[in-house]
């Protein structure tokens, strides 16, 4: 392999063991109850292993040592950095960079030690390298972060010295990850890949899930090869996107998936049959019709890897959330608090006793416009972009949004939400179409007197309604509920039947007329 260099090992750091009795002897002592602590030791051996003199097949007896001994606290760590609101804050931004560095490192130590070995001896190394560098991936992904171009070369180089040593489909144990089973080099760069492909930013945490679970189940299903299927009914994905330049001739480029388009295919029907998705090795973290959305989104992310971009560009003001998204659609505040629009008892009873009426837009004094929170992005090349230097809160996606465009105000989801190496914040957009009516649930006289207003949106396409509320609005499916459209309309009954679309903030439902 002529076309990649592998990064320089750090020459500073001291081997703190010679073998494997002392590489025991020396984790015995670490501080078990601290898994940061641990796993940044460890990781520096790893690094030490890797500058080092020691033989390849010790390198690799302790690199297989300090790997089984830094799972658990992976695991452990995870959930610090899993989907938290960007930019991260700095205690989470240290646990996904210490979790990304280990598995990155490791994976690196183990391609560097392959070369030694006979083509046989090479697959243990090269499986644990596809291994930790789909790892690595995923920390990324987990944590929506920008996936270098570093991590995909890396396993294209795996490929590269698997394909030619003769052994991407020889199968091995792993007493690490038991439940994988046997598994072989090709199923965990096919995983790698497969994840790459279905853009992992644009699902939720639950969907990633339950993706990374049913890729997993089917990695080995997926063959590798140097020309496209010409059976009518192959489906053979191009690999050259993903390398980011002219494809080695030595590598495959071609990584032929009608057999898991057709796994996807069986899922959904079962599910449809009334099968749960737990039976059907899905999990628990999304229903039966939930996954049948992701499914189809899997599957057509597989059949087409290109998207078609937005040509808009420039600035857009951005708000976020279902009361501010309310106040863009209608120009008022459903819950106005502070100054003259605020509901306060005493100048309400203030205008009433003036006025006759108790709304601040509507007092022939008003002149003031309603300020709405936002915040500045620029589209540019099909996405939202804000600048690391743009005041902005944390956000998390996918969440609720509106904006005034082409002097019309619009209703969105803001997704696909990423932290760029540069630390601005990258997104797409997707807005509902029209007509949106923007209105409140109508809850109890006592819920109304003493509760915030609930904003909620009534959308129809044709014969179909959906109605778009808070997630914390407590809707529950097949219990009726009001809807008063600010247009002032008699107040509908709904009745939710299908949760259609789950967002950080927002539910959107299938309803029904009662």
């Amino acid at each position: 392999m002529t076309w990649f260099k592998l990064p320089e090992p750090r020459a500073d750091l001291k081997l703190a063991f010679h073998d494997l009795p002392s590489a025991k002897t020396w984790l015995a002592n670490q501080p078990q109850a601290q898994p940061a602590h641990i796993l940044n030791a460890i990781g520096e051996q790893i690094n030490a292993i890797e500058a080092s003199t020691l033989s390849p097949a010790l390198a690799v007896d302790l690199l297989n040592l300090l790997r089984s001994a830094a799972v658990p606290g992976q695991d452990t760590i995870e959930v610090r950095f899993v989907r938290k609101p960007l930019p991260m804050a700095a205690e989470d931004e240290r646990s996904f960079e210490l979790a990304q560095k280990l598995w990155l490192n490791l994976g690196i130590a183990y391609l560097r030690l392959a070369p030694h070995f006979p083509p046989n001896g090479k697959c243990l190394p090269l499986l644990r390298a596809a291994c930790a560098f789909r790892m690595a991936q995923y920390c990324y992904f987990q944590a929506a972060r920008q996936c270098p171009q570093l991590i995909d070369r890396l396993l294209f180089a795996v490929l590269d010295q698997a394909e030619s040593s003769g052994v991407l489909l020889h199968p091995l144990p792993d007493p690490d990850f038991r439940h994988l089973g046997e598994s072989h080099i090709g199923g965990h760069l096919a995983w790698a890949f497969m994840l790459r492909l279905i853009d992992p930013y644009r699902l939720s945490a639950a969907q990633l899930v339950v993706a990374n679970r049913a890729i997993s189940r089917w990695r080995e299903l997926v063959v590798f090869q140097r020309t496209p299927d010409d059976d009518p009914k192959a489906h053979s994905v191009d690999l050259a996107s993903l390398f980011g330049g002219p494809l080695p001739e030595s590598v495959p480029r071609w990584m032929e998936v009608r057999k898991v388009e057709r796994k996807i295919a069986q899922r959904i029907v079962a599910l449809q049959a009334g099968e749960n998705p737990e039976s059907l090795k899905l999990g628990r973290e999304l229903s039966g019709s939930a996954c049948i959305r992701l499914l189809h989104e899997l599957e057509s992310s597989l059949e087409s890897t290109i998207r078609t971009a937005s040509t808009e560009i420039g600035e857009i003001e951005l708000a976020f959330g279902p009361e501010n998204a309310f106040s863009i659609l209608t120009g008022e505040s459903l819950n106005p608090s502070g100054s003259l629009e605020s509901g306060g008892a005493n100048l309400a009873h203030q205008r009433v006793a003036m006025f006759g009426f108790d709304r601040a837009s509507t007092l022939p004094t008003t002149v003031k416009k309603l300020n709405v929170p936002s915040e500045k992005w620029t589209l540019v090349d099909g996405k939202a972009v804000r600048a690391q230097d743009v005041e902005g809160g944390r956000r998390l996606a996918p969440c609720l949004v509106a904006a005034v465009r082409a002097e019309k105000p619009c209703l969105g989801v803001l997704y696909a939400l990423q932290a760029l190496s540069s630390g601005a914040l990258s997104a797409e957009l997707s807005w509902f179409p029209e007509p949106i009516e923007a209105g409140r649930l109508v809850r109890s006289s006592a819920q109304e007197r003493t509760q915030a207003l609930t904003p909620a949106f009534l959308m129809h396409d044709g014969e179909c309604y959906s109605l778009l509320a808070p997630a914390n609005a407590a809707v529950r499916l097949n219990i009726g509920l009001g809807f008063q459209s600010t247009a002032g309309t008699p107040p509908s009954r709904l009745l939710p039947t299908e949760v259609l679309e789950r967002g950080i903030d927002f539910v959107r439902y299938a309803v029904n007329w009662q």
